[in-house]
């Protein structure tokens, strides 16, 4: 056979292989997706149901529940009401110092064995316990002038009519304080104890989740559009009670862990193709930013759905949004969003979407307890979805990133993966 024969017979069976090689998974996924149209009727449709469900069901509340233990919450109080508790607890400490028993303070336990969840209410709240906290015990001195201190710093911030940082805080006596650890646990010992929210206090976290999306809302006089904050998003302002006004045309909320995804939705516009309100705390959820999905949620009758990694801390920061953390289980009804869906990255995804095997991580040993550990939450245990993915992520040992999904393409999070999802209502 001649050179150019054999070329041309070389070319034939190359173009022949091409046309009859089976698509790869990635590819047969992508020819799975129906038009944006089609997606986005779905979509109206389950957002019509969550606000048609929003406004006939009533919330429960502790006070509607007979549970066996009573329970301690907070609750949001102007200015005057806080000053007047903590001058009345100075007071009392005056008077009990005057009568020669010195003085202590009555403080909330808010260890994890006073934390209770409750299914009814899916959160976990603390129970009304307290313990002592004397200032003439050598065991509990220190714990008690950090408190008396506190107090009396919130009490100027009170009057003053500012707001400060837990860093300002910790920094108006850093030798008394040590660590800012210690002045950050006092500050929610005497919220607790004043049954007011922290936010009420005036004492705020340093700016760190961000939004972006169709939302437009007011930050005390200035409007702000989110579609209009580039890739870095609207930072969430850290004292909540200067937003107001909220609007939107969004037919769903989308929660993400991480900023890296959120910068890759944030460029390519998704909540445009999908009209959405991207919000990220950057990994741990801080107050402010659990207030802001809160405030969403409550105001705007929208469907959250969460994007995490495929890991068990994943799943902790979703269940922090969702049920609360034990650390401010006393503040839980207003911290909470207890209907997220789990939309992704989940275990059986890695295999759905055939995550490569060099995309995947092992899981530690570390990984893997609290995987188990996570199996024995109450919450957990309620959904029978979660407790399979967690069984099926502890037995293979597997984790994966959302930036996994970048082995098929910069962009196919936003371009298959997320429009897929939600075109197949693949959530938990």
């Amino acid at each position: 056979m001649s050179d150019k024969k054999r070329r041309r017979g070389d070319a034939g069976a190359s173009a022949t292989g091409r046309k009859y090689r089976p698509a790869s998974r990635a590819e047969e996924l992508r020819n799975q997706l129906k038009s944006d149209n089609e997606i986005l009727a779905s979509l109206r449709k389950i957002c019509a149901a969550a606000q048609s469900s929003s406004s006939t069901s009533k919330t429960l509340t502790l006070s509607d529940l007979s549970l066996s233990s009573s329970c301690r919450e907070v609750s949001d109080r102007d200015s005057s009401s806080v000053l007047q508790s903590i001058e009345r607890s100075a007071l009392d400490a005056a008077r009990s110092i005057l009568s020669g028993s010195g003085f202590s303070f009555d403080v909330p336990s808010r260890s994890s064995s006073n934390q209770l969840y409750v299914p009814e209410l899916d959160r976990i709240v603390l129970r009304d316990r307290c313990s002592s906290r004397p200032f003439a015990s050598l065991s509990t001195v220190r714990k008690a002038t950090i408190t008396a201190r506190v107090l009396s710093l919130v009490h100027a911030v009170l009057l003053r009519n500012i707001h400060v940082t837990k860093r300002d805080l910790f920094y108006t006596d850093v030798k008394l304080f040590q660590d800012q650890t210690h002045s950050d646990a006092v500050l929610d010992d005497v919220s607790c104890m004043l049954g007011c929210t922290r936010s009420s206090l005036h004492v705020v976290a340093s700016e760190k989740g961000v939004v972006v999306g169709r939302l437009v809302f007011y930050d005390d006089s200035d409007r702000i559009d989110c579609t209009k904050m580039g890739i870095g998003g609207k930072a969430i302002p850290p004292n909540i009670d200067r937003v107001g006004d909220l609007e939107s045309d969004a037919l769903f909320i989308l929660l993400v862990e991480k900023d890296a995804a959120f910068m890759r939705l944030a460029e390519d516009r998704f909540y445009n193709r999908f009209p959405c309100i991207i919000v990220t705390a950057k990994g741990q959820p801080d107050v402010a930013t659990r207030l802001f999905l809160k405030r969403m949620k409550t105001e705007l009758k929208l469907p959250v759905l969460a994007l995490v990694d495929s890991d068990p801390y994943g799943l902790k920061i979703l269940s922090v949004y969702m049920c609360g953390s034990k650390n401010m289980s006393y503040d839980s009804s207003n911290l909470t969003t207890p209907d997220i869906k789990w939309l992704g990255v989940r275990p059986s995804d890695l295999d759905k979407y055939q995550v490569p095997e060099q995309c995947r991580l092992p899981m530690t040993d570390q990984d893997v307890k609290a995987g188990k550990d996570l199996l024995e939450e109450d919450f957990v245990k309620r959904n029978e979805g979660w407790v399979k993915e967690l069984e099926t992520m502890v037995k293979t040992r597997q984790k994966a990133e959302i930036q996994a999904l970048s082995s098929f393409g910069f962009q196919y999070l936003t371009e298959v993966y997320l429009p897929l999802k939600i075109q197949q209502q693949d959530w938990l």
